[in-house]
């Protein structure tokens, strides 16, 4: 019997590679004696095909586990629609760096073999909230596994707005914006900004300028717990966005404070047994090694 009766599917719809993967998945859970749930638009896309359903934001209350077929984007877009649900996920990488889907779609069997026998790794990651303030009044929300970004959204033009940490005023700053990671996204957006890698085990944040006016403002690495608030100065002429792990973008406006915060809960991500953090960094980042064991 396996040890995940229900197992949840969630794909992207782009490609019909993706489609194949989600096929042999199947056959494979249910000679498991595991019963799949597919997230609702999957199911549409294989007609026919007779099994459970689910609203993409209901799906972590039907099942024991999750699995993600894409790549690092759709893992972060189906951990934040479970991420209220205490249920484990799991990536099949269909997408190209693949930090986070780290079963390969060309031998998933063999690698998911020992994960159904209670044989695997299994990490927690904490994820981020922001909430924006206009005039004392909440006027949007949204959670991130990877980082809460501020920048210009279409126009050109820097931005220019207070950092508090603690309620300790720390700088003044014009860029094109901020960058709030978590370890999990130490390795995306941050990275390419210039911010340092995090072990996933931190509990920490960066805090990544991007393109500061002032070549002094350098990444900080703060306690994961710290209350960061961004004030937005009144003098912008434009609306800034704020991003949630590139997928969804809030409006702000000048004036808004926007609240950064530490999500309640964790996402429960399983991996391999001899899943090791540096050995996909030298894979995914392209690290030399001479070392031979």
């Amino acid at each position: 019997m396996s040890l995940f009766r229900r197992v949840g599917i969630i794909a992207r719809l782009d490609k019909p590679q993706i489609l194949d993967t989600v096929k042999k998945l199947m056959e494979y859970l249910q000679e498991k004696g595991s019963e799949p749930v597919l997230e609702n638009d999957l199911a549409t896309m294989l007609p026919g095909i007779k099994v459970d359903s689910s609203p993409l934001k209901e799906l972590g209350n039907h099942c024991d586990l999750v699995m993600v077929v894409g790549g690092d984007g759709s893992f972060l877009g189906a951990a934040r629609a479970i991420s209220h649900y205490d249920v484990p996920v799991i990536g099949i990488n269909r997408g190209t760096l693949g930090f986070l889907t780290d079963i390969s779609p060309h031998s998933f069997q063999e690698e998911l073999e020992p994960i159904f026998r209670g044989e695997y790794h299994e990490e927690q990651r904490f994820m981020i909230e922001a909430k924006i303030k206009r005039q004392n009044r909440p006027s949007g929300e949204g959670i991130a596994l990877n980082d809460l970004v501020l920048h210009p959204g279409k126009s050109a033009r820097m931005i220019r707005f207070d950092l508090f940490i603690d309620d300790q005023f720390v700088m003044n700053q014009k860029s094109d914006g901020l960058i709030v990671a978590t370890p999990t996204g130490s390795t995306a957006y941050a990275l390419s900004a210039g911010g340092p890698i995090m072990l996933p085990k931190l509990d920490a944040l960066v805090l990544v300028p991007m393109h500061p006016h002032t070549l002094s403002n350098r990444p900080i690495v703060i306690d994961a717990n710290a209350r960061i608030r961004i004030v937005v100065c009144e003098s912008n002429l434009t609306y800034p966005s704020v991003s949630c792990d590139g997928q969804l973008n809030i409006t702000a406006a000048p004036g808004d404070e926007i609240h950064i915060t530490k999500k309640a809960g964790n996402i429960r991500l399983i991996h391999p047994k001899n899943h090791d953090f540096y050995n996909v960094c030298r894979d995914k980042l392209g690290w030399q090694s001479g070392y031979r064991a």
